[in-house]
């Protein structure tokens, strides 16, 4: 990044999966995102964003929400704009979690699971969670304010075992990050 640079505006996270085979109970795959205030970048999130929700100043918002996998391409995506992010806040967690109901499930249950996150055309990260497929819930990057106040991206999956997406959203930030933030 260079001195003129503003860093990422607008940026797109999707997740999909296919549906659970006939019998199974469906799968259910929810994106979450964290946010923290600069001065306490890996505390308790300021506010988190899952399901049928949006950030209090509308700069993060769950577009699409799916509950089976049933979706047409990505069944979640979320956006967020950076752009419009007020300086108070210094880091965006993202993470997925895979909803606990009548019996635990890791990403190697989840049939064709795939990441993408994008800034416009560009894809910034893609995976298909093979690296973390014993994990109940993964983070799969951090956004971080830079000095000069632009946000840049730091790719990179950390699962999380025998979690919920309660429990989840209390720790998801307590690292440093993927790249040590």
């Amino acid at each position: 990044m260079n001195g003129i640079s503003k860093g990422l505006g607008k940026v797109e996270v999707a997740v999909k999966w296919d549906p659970s085979p006939m019998g199974e109970p469906a799968t259910d795959l929810d994106l979450v995102a964290a946010t923290y205030l600069a001065a306490e970048p890996s505390g308790t999130p300021s506010y988190v964003v899952h399901f049928d929700r949006r950030s209090p100043d509308g700069t993060i918002t769950l577009n699409r929400d799916s509950r089976d996998g049933k979706g047409f391409g990505w069944d979640e995506v979320m956006t967020l704009e950076f752009n419009r992010l007020d300086a108070r806040y210094g880091r965006v967690v993202v993470g997925v979690v895979i909803q606990q109901r009548d019996t635990k499930r890791t990403f190697a249950h989840v049939h064709n699971p795939g990441l993408r996150i994008r800034e416009g055309y560009t894809d910034l990260a893609v995976s298909d969670f093979q690296d973390v497929r014993d994990a109940t819930a993964a983070t799969v990057g951090d956004f971080v304010r830079d000095g000069s106040g632009g946000w840049e991206f730091r790719p990179g999956l950390l699962g999380f075992a025998d979690t919920d997406l309660m429990a989840f959203t209390r720790t998801m930030g307590s690292t440093a990050g993927p790249e040590g933030s």
